[in-house]
């Protein structure tokens, strides 16, 4: 029998933990690195606070947790899945890259392979990355040492689409290099591998799949807004147009996260380097954008036209601020600019959410949780994320936080169902 290789995962958060668990299942010995000295011990202690794994998982054998950079040096194939954000001028934000790859190189061995996972633009891989390889390492790219691109599809909370169940792309620098990778990732993969023509395609091809589902949500928004117009409801129309065998049905809402709301502007830089300025994309960006603001204005008008009662400034009530249903990750939430917007406009908010870490949602954006059983019934509730006990407890929960049954009810999910409401409630959709 063929013996294991040694893998460094370099970057233990949404992708890169899952995938260590994941190697560590098939009897690979796994170098699981990370910067964080916080993280690395709380994964030592069974506590994995993305909730992608499991404590039973994080105890196996082959799973070693570090922030050791020496210990790199034991793995032939390292693989990176460090975060690519965008700065506050929505450019690309490379230097974790540049920075692991600084680490992998001080521990590169001829014959070892890197592997990049992260989102990035075609070329950071080869023009940004390997040279940082070369530089530190002194090894030639090619000659001592191959690379890879596979990037990373995990889409957190989502027990259907897993690793195991999403096909994986690869790529390699070489035949010897993909024909290695495939094989590594298909120990895997159960859905099957999908081989590059090379590695700035399958770069191109990560980053496209994020630009689609923005420039679609950006068209359902603005349909959005125009059918508020016309006095129709998007949903109602949506489901008349639904019944055509060829119409893709995508829903309007927010859109942040690590992904959709940052990937189009990798691409756009890239674009713009080369003297193209993208119009449909950059345009799509713009929308969705937009939304939060647009958002607080529709609440804030509807809060002072239902009742004559209201008492200034409103009280508003946020259900949900992550950045997607039922995970802790607030990374890029635009529920934060839904929030920032109604503020402006003279509301005083309060915010419940069971997944988000009240710490971490502190320090990163300035701002307290409320607790459940500090909650003030007040003149509006915004649903703005479907985490799972907000819809196991529906309407009765969400009408305990209303002072008076000519409250507001801004179901930004299209969630809640038409029966449990009451006629005097002024329920808003997107």
């Amino acid at each position: 029998m063929k013996e294991k290789k040694t893998l460094s995962l370099v970057g233990l958060g949404y992708v890169g933990l899952p995938l260590a668990v994941a190697f560590a299942k098939k009897g690979y010995k796994v170098i699981a690195f990370d910067i964080s000295k916080k993280r690395i011990e709380q994964l030592k202690s069974g506590l994995d606070v993305t909730l992608e794994t499991t404590p039973e998982e994080l105890k196996s054998p082959h799973l070693h947790f570090t922030c050791d950079k020496q210990s790199l040096k034991d793995a032939t194939i390292h693989i990176v899945t460090v975060p690519t954000p965008i700065n506050e001028a929505s450019r690309p934000d490379l230097s974790m890259m540049y920075s692991a790859s600084d680490t992998v190189g001080r521990h590169l061995k001829k014959g070892d392979i890197v592997v990049y996972e992260s989102t990035v633009y075609p070329g950071v891989t080869e023009n940004e990355c390997v040279p940082i390889l070369e530089k530190i390492s002194g090894l030639t790219y090619k000659k001592d040492f191959g690379v890879g691109y596979s990037p990373e599809r995990i889409n957190p909370g989502d027990k259907l689409h897993r690793l195991e169940t999403i096909k994986k792309i690869v790529s390699g620098s070489d035949t010897e290099t993909l024909n290695s990778l495939s094989d590594l990732y298909g120990d895997v993969v159960e859905a099957g591998i999908f081989k590059c023509a090379n590695i700035q395609t399958a770069e191109a091809a990560k980053v496209i799949e994020n630009i689609q589902r923005d420039l679609n949500i950006a068209l359902m928004n603005e349909l959005s807004i125009i059918f508020h117009l016309l006095g129709l409801n998007t949903h109602e129309v949506l489901d008349a147009a639904a019944t055509k065998w060829n119409f893709t049905r995508f829903e309007p809402g927010l859109v942040g996260g690590h992904c959709i709301g940052v990937d189009p502007y990798y691409l756009t830089h890239c674009a713009e380097k080369l003297g193209y300025h993208s119009e449909v994309i950059l345009s799509g960006r713009r929308i969705n954008d937009r939304m939060g603001n647009y958002i607080a204005e529709k609440v804030m008008k509807s809060v002072l036209t239902s009742s004559s009662d209201v008492v200034f400034p409103p009280r508003v009530t946020i259900l949900g601020f992550t950045f997607k249903e039922n995970v802790p990750d607030i990374r890029n939430t635009k529920v934060i600019d839904v929030v920032r917007a109604l503020q402006e406009f003279g509301a005083q908010i309060q915010i419940y959410d069971p997944f988000a870490n009240p710490e971490h949602v502190r320090y990163e954006y300035g701002i307290n949780l409320t607790s459940l059983e500090k909650l003030i019934p007040g003149d509006a509730v915004v649903l703005a994320v479907k985490h799972k006990p907000f819809l196991d407890e529906g309407w009765p929960f969400v009408k305990k936080l209303l002072k008076n049954e000519k409250g507001v009810v801004a179901d930004l999910k299209n969630c809640l169902p038409k029966k449990g409401s009451s006629q005097t409630i002024h329920l808003w959709n997107l």
